[in-house]
Order: C-alpha cells, then structure tokens, then sequence
C-alpha cells in the first residue's frame, strides 16, 4: 500500500495544495518584474495551464504575455492562437518582438477546447493561446488541457469571463484581471505553491 500510494503522490497531475512540496516545472519570465516576484519559480509555468479571466476581451491580456511570447519565439518555438476573438494586429505584434513566421493561427471549425488539446499535446509549440466562447468548460475539459500542455511541455493560456472566478479549476495558475488607468490589475485566485495574493499592478500599455 505504501509503495502505491507514494507512487500516487509523484504524479504531475495531482493537485495537493499546500500540502507537501510543490512540483517543480520550468518558467517563462514574464517580463513584468513585479508579476515575476510574485509567481513560484519567477515567471510562467512552462509546462501547465494558465487561465486568464477577464470580464470582456481587449483589455491588455496580450499585451500581458506578449514578452513571453517573444522569448519563446525567440528560441525558435512557435505559439498557436486557437479561435482568437480578432485577427491579431500584426504592427503591435511586430512591435512587442514577435516574429510573425512563428506564429499559428488555428480558427477552430467545432470544439476549441478539443483543437487545444491537440496542439497543446503535440509539443510542437511553446505556448498555445485559446479562446473558447461557443461552451463552458467543465473541470474534466480544464484536466485534459493541464494534462496535455505537461505531456506537451506546453505553457497553455485559456481566456474566460470573469464569471468562472468563484469555481474551483485544476489549472496551475488562475489570473483575474481588471482594467486600470496605469495598466492591469493582476490578482492571482490560484498559483500552486503559493497562496493567493492581492492585487498588483502591471503597467501594460
């Protein structure tokens, strides 16, 4: 019984909260000082499931991961953007140092969630954006995207309303973001091995 149970505890997709280490994956800085002193390990989790939840769309969320986005490009990885709400403004892009050749645009013709998975267990890319709106994710869709971007070794970002703040989520980091005059207000709802924090301020243009 013991050898099975501390099998168990070694796997990557279990979730003991505050209970015992943490485990240990790779970050992508951010390239927002502040928000890295207050992610573990100083940036996002390389390989795991990001949610980002927002009340509307456009309100600087790319903004937000574009530094990282242009550090996994510039290492050669690729990012895909499955079904994102607009087409993405390629001078901004440009301009915040990412390499268009690099990116994937994926407009899902059925399920996002499922098109995500896919790519996002493919490991061809570094990190893989989604914007799901045609249906909810239950927690059973969330684990499937958390288990593919670890087997992909994928940083997986999920945009999703505000609304979903309040349910419980198996992603490795839950952001809640609101609109300031300075730039965002970031308020992490979960980070595993940490706490939940207060709000800080990224200053996104």
């Amino acid at each position: 019984m013991t050898g099975a149970l501390d099998s168990l505890l070694q796997r990557p997709d279990l979730w003991r909260g505050r209970q015992g280490p943490a485990v240990s994956v790779g970050v992508v800085p951010t390239g927002w000082p502040g928000l890295d002193r207050a992610l573990p390990g100083g940036g996002w989790p390389q390989e795991g499931l990001v949610e980002v939840l927002a009340r509307h769309a456009g309100i600087g969320e790319v903004s937000l991961l574009l530094p990282a986005l242009a550090r996994l490009v510039g290492q050669g990885r690729r990012t895909a953007w499955v079904d994102p709400p607009h087409v993405p403004y390629a001078p901004a892009l440009m301009g915040g140092g990412l390499d268009l050749s690099r990116l994937l645009v994926v407009r899902a013709a059925g399920d996002v969630f499922w098109a995500a998975e896919q790519v996002l267990r493919s490991g061809a890319c570094g990190a893989v954006l989604a914007w799901p709106r045609e249906r909810p994710a239950d927690d059973r869709t969330l684990r499937r995207l958390q288990l593919a971007a670890e087997e992909g070794r994928t940083l997986g970002i999920v945009f999703r309303s505000q609304s979903h703040a309040d349910r419980p989520s198996p992603a490795r980091l839950r952001l809640l973001l609101e609109p300031s005059r300075q730039g965002l207000a970031v308020r992490l709802l979960k980070c595993r091995g940490r706490g939940p924090s207060g709000s800080l301020l990224v200053p996104v243009e």
